[in-house]
């Protein structure tokens, strides 16, 4: 069934364009988009991917930093009736052929600084159009999108998409288990955008900041994409660099800026965050990962200014799930909130049974938010969709008020000696010690207790604790059998570049 305008991802920008044409959508480096441009330049993308045979339907990798002409080529395969295959830039050889090789992409668009790890894999990739996002030699995006030399006029688009139609493949991290490639539909996202905008506040007169890669799902589908919904102007950085970030929100009055527990902890320690004025933040979204509660209490101490905005999901439901407002965290600050406008959410056991009020269950949703499955993996997906309802993975508890905390994930939870342990609970109380920057609990292999509770742990520059100091601080705060059984220093935390810290490396490296 045809849909009828403005309700598939490629015409959202046009509507934004018919509002308000000369408004500015989007800077990147020294360019800026009004909205009527952008909307003429995804057309001509969207163009000149048909012009290279590629049909509705086809799948088109992205291996890129962040950049408008990123934005573009994802619009352009929306409005095109094409699939978005979005790849983390750090991947490479094994990694990078299996992302484009198991979503079958024809097409491969990417950033010139990264064409050589293309090049080494191309007798092994099943594409067969290579091209640049921005600044290379031929079927390069940007130059597509800013219409040649002369410019170019006006093209249309005669693709009929519909709402059910797929517009990406959305590769699940991978911090567990080989990335799987989550379905998602323009249904899916146009609902998942609409529930952020409510959620989040999301308004025309913010002036949002984007730093977090675009090919992961929380900048681009939480906050980038829906504010171009609602025609805001939108600043874009290529990589998140704290310095970057702080410089930004000054010169330019950034009201709004997401960024994971990690990035938070990064700007909070540069030396320039007390230096700088960032008293035009009024809105600062944090998630991806679960934020200590003492990091979060030295921001709101820090920035009273700001009202802070706890997000929460995964990719599967594109990815927004829950909220915490900002009225809502004095009296739960630990707290993922409440499920947003379009996600019907439970917590259950393991026969799909509502666990009552305070008890420990999996999140289960159900949504027209959701994908439709993994890629090409018809049982991961049957086991997903278990009883009709998503099984997330995730552990939390649920009160009365329908508000739900997050205990932690399946997979990370600690078995020690018959009693299980959250990892997130003993990470809150260590961060609570003067001398920890951050830490990572995660449990190892014990001939004693099976698995041991065992602390990765970055401290602070300048300071210093030992191991022995570490545990009699959790001991005062924790119940014997959570105590870190081991404390290991490190100087850095594994993370993806969404900003989850990888524990499956952790576990690996120090069992």
């Amino acid at each position: 069934m045809a849909i009828p305008w403005g309700s598939t991802v490629g015409e959202l920008v046009r509507r934004s364009a018919r509002r308000d044409p000369e408004r500015v959508a989007l800077t990147f480096d020294d360019r800026s988009w009004t909205y009527a441009a952008l909307d003429a330049a995804v057309s001509r993308v969207a163009r000149r991917l048909l012009d290279l045979e590629l049909r509705k339907g086809d799948r088109v990798a992205a291996y890129g930093k962040n950049s408008d002409a990123y934005l573009l080529l994802y619009l352009g395969c929306a409005r095109a009736g094409l699939v978005h295959v979005p790849v983390n830039f750090a991947l490479a050889g094994e990694e990078l052929a299996y992302i484009v090789n198991q979503s079958g992409s024809r097409a491969v668009f990417a950033d010139p600084a990264l064409l050589e790890r293309v090049h080494a894999l191309r007798g092994r990739l099943g594409a067969a159009t290579y091209g640049t996002l921005r600044g290379g030699p031929e079927h390069d995006v940007l130059q597509w999108a800013l219409g040649g030399p002369g410019g170019e006029p006006e093209v249309e688009v005669e693709v009929e998409v519909e709402d059910e139609d797929l517009v990406q493949l959305l590769y699940t991290s991978g911090t567990t288990a080989a990335p799987r490639g989550a379905m998602l539909t323009h249904r899916a996202l146009v609902h998942e955008y609409a529930s952020c905008i409510a959620a989040l506040d999301l308004d025309t007169a913010d002036r949002p900041l984007h730093v977090l890669p675009l090919y992961h799902s929380a900048q681009m589908h939480v906050f980038l994409m829906p504010y171009l919904a609602v025609g805001a102007t939108n600043r874009l950085h290529e990589f998140p660099d704290p310095l970057a970030v702080l410089r930004g929100v000054e010169a330019h009055r950034i009201t709004s800026f997401f960024a994971p527990p990690t990035f938070w902890i990064a700007l909070l320690n540069h030396p320039d965050f007390g230096r700088r004025d960032l008293a035009s933040l009024c809105k600062g979204y944090y998630g991806a990962s679960i934020m200590p509660v003492p990091v979060l209490q030295q921001l709101q101490a820090r920035l009273p200014g700001i009202g802070f905005y706890n997000c929460f999901g995964q990719s599967e439901i594109a990815p927004l799930a829950t909220v915490l407002r900002p009225e809502q965290h004095a009296e739960r600050p630990d707290s993922a909130g409440k499920a947003v406008l379009f996600v019907d959410l439970r917590v259950v056991d393991d026969d799909l049974r509502d666990v009552a009020p305070g008890e420990v269950g999996e999140v289960v949703y159900r949504s027209p938010q959701l994908c439709r499955g993994y890629w090409e993996k018809p049982e991961e997906t049957a086991e997903a969709f278990q009883g009709g309802w998503f099984h997330s993975g995730d552990l939390a508890r649920i009160d009365a008020q329908r508000f739900i905390t997050i205990v932690d994930r399946k997979k990370d939870v600690i078995n020690t000696g018959g009693v299980v342990v959250a990892s997130r609970e003993v990470e809150d109380q260590l961060y609570t010690h003067p001398a920890v920057k951050e830490v990572a609990v995660v449990a190892t292999s014990d001939p004693k207790w099976i698995e041991a509770v065992t602390a990765i742990v970055v401290l602070k520059p300048d300071a210093q604790a030992t191991a022995e100091e570490l545990v009699a601080h959790a001991r005062q705060r924790l119940a014997p059998f959570k105590v870190p059984k081991v404390v290991h220093f490190v100087a850095d935390l594994p993370r993806n570049a969404s900003g989850k810290i990888l524990k499956r490396e952790l576990r690996k490296r120090f069992s």
